[in-house]
């Protein structure tokens, strides 16, 4: 049980650390003054308001979904199968990418909590095929999944992730030669026209009472001539026109939407806001995710999608929400249909 609340940095990478202008004070900092809990809500308030949350917090019936076969998508324009939450597939002309992968069933340390909702757990370690690049944004557990981490090992080539969080993998026997740990604006050639790079997220890190020892961040994927945005978790930040105006345009962005609350608006957003960072992103596409798998709030279950489409509505912004499993490959038609409201 221990050994899934992972390491924290020591050693050469914690001089690496330490060398960064974003550790300051013995902890990673946000560019932005920025507070898990801005209002100092007690801790009993908050559990009180988990405990008393809506039966809404969950669908009523299984998930609309399908199963994908991954190792049979055709090479050619970039695809993108969503898992739930924030754990996607995105096959390009050459590689397999995986990010932020959690098949274990539930987004904690302990079985009993954060269990997936019917119809969204429908993927497993031994759906996927080789690895070419694992994704992975931060080390918090609805992001960074042991059971999941540990039994993906013999598929993975290669890890991207942000700087810290390779202690966890080695500790979980990763070899330190296939994990690339990258900070804020700094890149990574990993093939002929692929790059990635990490950028600025409004977050913070931990898997214990121990927080901010490693980096959180977005990456931006450059492949085949397409830009796609990974959002990770992030609160709203003026760091979202700056990516924008750095990489004019995004084909597809893929942002949280979900598992906010008014006691933490720093660190998610509510669903207009990411509506509003597709726009500043200049995203022709704005995928939303962090939704649709496990309950981390208090908020209806459906409420992220309904008021993120409706914003997006409102200010012309395209968007894309498959069903868990379904493939999305960009710049295609896809058939939009609201298939959250099939569940009664």
């Amino acid at each position: 049980m221990l050994k899934r609340f992972g390491k924290l940095p020591s050693g050469e990478r914690q001089a690496r650390i330490q060398k960064t202008t974003l550790y300051r004070d013995g902890e990673f900092k946000n560019l932005e003054e920025t507070s898990i809990n801005p209002d100092g809500v007690s801790m009993v308030k908050m559990l009180r308001m988990m405990k008393n949350r809506p039966s809404s917090v969950r669908p009523s019936e299984e998930l609309p979904h399908q199963k994908t076969n991954l190792s049979a998508i055709e090479s050619g324009k970039p695809a993108v199968v969503w898992f739930g939450h924030s754990s996607y597939f995105i096959k390009t002309k050459n590689l397999n990418i995986l990010v932020d992968p959690v098949f274990s069933g539930f987004a904690s340390p302990f079985s009993f909590f954060g269990k997936a909702f019917d119809g969204a757990d429908e993927y497993n370690p031994d759906d996927m095929p080789e690895i070419d690049l694992l994704i992975l944004t931060h080390d918090h557990y609805d992001h960074l999944d042991y059971q999941t981490i540990v039994e993906l090992k013999p598929k993975v080539k290669k890890v991207v992730t942000s700087l810290g969080v390779g202690s966890h993998l080695e500790f979980w026997g990763y070899r330190p030669e296939i994990i690339t740990e990258i900070v804020w604006w700094q890149s990574a050639e990993i093939a002929t026209d692929v790059k990635i790079t990490a950028t600025p997220s409004r977050h913070f890190s931990g898997r214990g009472l121990t927080r901010f020892k490693t980096l959180w961040s977005s990456f931006v994927l450059e492949v085949d001539g397409f830009k796609i945005y990974l959002g990770g978790d992030s609160g709203y930040s003026r760091a979202f026109k700056e990516i924008g105006e750095k990489f004019e345009n995004f084909d597809l962005a893929l942002l949280e939407c979900g598992q906010y609350n008014e006691y933490w608006p720093q660190i998610h957003m509510m669903p207009e806001q990411t509506a509003q960072v597709a726009r500043d992103l200049n995203a022709k596409i704005l995928m939303p995710v962090h939704w649709g798998k496990f309950v981390l709030s208090a908020h209806p279950w459906d409420e992220p999608v309904r008021r993120v489409t409706s914003a997006c509505s409102k200010m012309g912004q395209k968007y894309v929400i498959p069903k868990i499993g379904e493939m999305y490959r960009l710049n295609e038609k896809f058939t939009q249909y609201t298939w959250w409201e099939e569940i009664k």
